[in-house]
């Protein structure tokens, strides 16, 4: 007992208000990140029922354009760079990935704090422009030359491009924690070939971030550059290029869907597995699937771009690639049906989400392979057959796992089971609703109604079609309040969940509901790929690190086996006060680029305080090593 008080003194961040903001342990940021990106959900839901509401009906007035104009560009930059990156791969991987590996805390702890209060600061940014008439209107890609400083004056289209700024550097931050998490912190015995299925989606996401991302910030600081200090690197009549801006933007843009949806399908594989009552089928194909999806998704870009009169000769490469992402994907189905085909299918809440999945996603992917092709592609450019076709594949592909994932893993989060029945309610209208608001979009594009247009006229008779859409918003809405609901009413009345409730595999159902501030009392050892499936009686533990600093063990990349114990940090300020300082940089230089000179000062100071050296985890390791010899 004294020895698990130790821990958890050693461990245990600060309480009260202050000390929230010194919090570096990976579960409380993970928290942190979930219930933001959530919020940013339910905003950008409000923005989009607005939407709905104004299209309800032809020649409405309930918005005007700019205000129309605006709210579609914040839903979207929202649902983009807001909800779904953040909550799908930083919020899922800062929580989930140290459990699901067997250790105390993710590495960089203090990175992972300063990525989360970044975020933070990008978000608010954004609908702080919002709420005083100077939110971004030029699209959530602000293609040039119309973001540009001729075609959009005044500072929305610069608020968008620090947003971006703000989100991809989280983003980046949390990629580089995954991938050092994923292969030198985990359990001895967790081979490559043992990592579940999960971890590998999100740490296969984290090199697409790093790869990706870089090319939306440098776009959009470019962006900024032309707008506040006349550079021109995306004006013609001074030499730029305005195609430029489009191929930076869409290398990150169409990988982008994909950091979307394959946490998505690493979550399907999880839930698929535990209720089925089986092992995954094909573990090795769906991880060479997920390698080959997001290797191929960097070749896609131009498939955006298709109406921008490209050589043709460079498109039907590009239209090669569009396809062959499809027999990537076709493998995970395959494995995923075989799974369940020859399990023991249990029918609860988180399966019915990973059902619906298959159904959305592949109806998301059908009109994709269709927009391949060049002719189809001019056809229905621009028009809502698109705006379909993408949220089958993002909702589909994010927002369906995410809410199975929610219930699959909330009883391990708060230790109390989500009501079954509620769920269920949740599912059906979600499921419905999404459907009638979607679904009539694919033959509002093939009539020929644009997207991005505040109304229409009656003579067009889209009228029905676009009530209908409207009306299915009604149920999601209910859908998710009633998801709402059920997540505070199980916080007092639920079920308690025990250590493993599902009869998972993964070890982070080797701990208590909710774990411990260290996780696991004896850090566990694996035997096999489904870690708990495959335990012995006498399943090894590791012992041996020290028990009064926050010491880890770190394993070698290959095998896991044993490498050295490293010391992480313990809670600080210090990355809340730099994501004050770099927020202030951020900010003040959309303003002036006189800011520029102090506010890197500033931020340079705050980052030398961070990695001033401190001398006392060596002092006390050297002591100890000298009374012990």
């Amino acid at each position: 007992m004294n020895r698990l008080a130790n821990l958890e003194r050693v461990w245990k961040d600060p309480s009260g208000f202050w000390g929230w903001f010194t919090h570096v342990n990976h579960r409380s940021i993970g928290k942190r990140y979930m219930v933001t990106a959530f919020a940013f959900f339910l905003a950008g839901g409000v923005l989009a029922a607005l939407m709905r509401i104004q299209l309800s009906r032809p020649e409405n007035h309930f918005l005007g354009p700019d205000l129309y104009n605006q709210i579609f560009t914040t839903h979207g930059s929202t649902m983009m760079f807001l909800f779904a990156v953040p909550m799908m791969f930083e919020a899922l991987s800062v929580y989930l990935v140290p459990l699901m590996v067997g250790n105390r805390n993710i590495c960089f702890p203090r990175l992972n704090a300063y990525s989360y209060y970044v975020y933070l600061a990008g978000g608010l940014l954004l609908y702080a422009g919002l709420f005083v008439n100077t939110g971004p209107d030029a699209g959530w890609f602000a293609y040039v030359p119309l973001s540009g400083p001729d075609f959009t004056p005044g500072k929305r289209s610069d608020i968008w491009a620090q947003m971006i700024t703000f989100t991809e550097l989280s983003a980046l931050a949390v990629a580089v924690e995954v991938i050092i998490t994923t292969f030198k912190l985990r359990a001895p015995g967790m081979s490559l070939n043992r990592i579940p299925l999960f971890v590998w989606a999100q740490a296969i996401v984290a090199f697409m971030v790093i790869f990706a991302m870089p090319a939306v910030m440098l776009s959009s600081t470019m962006l900024l550059m032309d707008r506040t200090v006349n550079t021109h690197f995306f004006n013609p009549a001074e030499g730029g290029d305005a195609i430029l801006y489009q191929h930076l933007f869409w290398f990150f843009g169409h990988p982008e869907v994909y950091i979307i949806f394959i946490p998505g399908t690493g979550i399907v594989s999880t839930i698929i597995s535990t209720f089925s009552r089986r092992r995954i089928f094909g573990y090795t194909a769906i991880l060479l699937s997920m390698v080959g999806t997001a290797f191929v998704g960097f070749g896609l870009w131009v498939h955006h771009m298709f109406a921008t009169g490209l050589p043709q000769m460079g498109e039907s490469f590009f239209t090669a690639a569009s396809l062959m992402v499809v027999i990537a994907s076709g493998t995970q189905v395959f494995c995923w049906l075989v799974t369940m085909w020859t399990g023991k299918v249990v029918l609860k809440t988180p399966m019915l989400f990973a059902l619906a999945f298959f159904f959305v996603f592949v109806m998301g992917g059908l009109t994709g392979v269709l927009m391949a092709s060049v002719p189809v592609d001019l056809q229905i450019h621009d028009t809502f057959f698109i705006v379909a076709h993408f949220h089958y594949v993002l909702i589909g592909g994010a927002v369906f796992p995410l809410f199975g994932a929610l219930y699959y893993w909330m009883p391990k989060i708060t230790g109390r089971m989500l009501n079954e029945a509620a769920g269920k309610w949740h599912f059906w209208l979600f499921f419905i609703g999404f459907n009638m608001t979607f679904f009539p979009m694919h033959i509002l594009g093939l009539r020929g109604m644009p997207r991005r247009v505040y109304t229409y006229s009656s003579s067009m008779h889209w009228g029905s079609l676009n009530m209908l859409a409207s009306t299915g918003v009604v149920f999601m809405t209910a859908a998710v309040l009633i998801f709402i609901a059920n997540f505070f009413w199980h916080q007092k009345k639920g079920e308690l969940a025990g250590n493993n409730p599902w009869g998972a595999a993964t070890l982070e159902w080797a701990t208590s509901s909710p774990p411990p501030v260290y996780n696991f009392a004896e850090l566990p050892t694996v035997n096999g790929r489904d870690a708990l499936w495959d335990a012995l009686p006498n399943q090894p533990i590791v012992e041996g690190l020290d028990e009064d600093c926050r010491q880890v063990l770190m394993t070698r990349v290959m095998d896991a086996d044993p490498d050295h114990r490293d010391e992480f940090p313990e809670a600080t300020p210090v990355p809340f006060i730099a994501a004050i300082a770099t927020s202030g940089f951020f900010i003040s230089t959309i303003f002036t680029a006189k800011a520029f000179f102090p506010t890197i000062i500033v931020v340079g100071i705050v980052f030398l305080i961070w990695y001033w050296p401190r001398r006392q985890p060596s002092l006390r390791r050297r002591e100890r090593e000298i009374w012990e010899h």
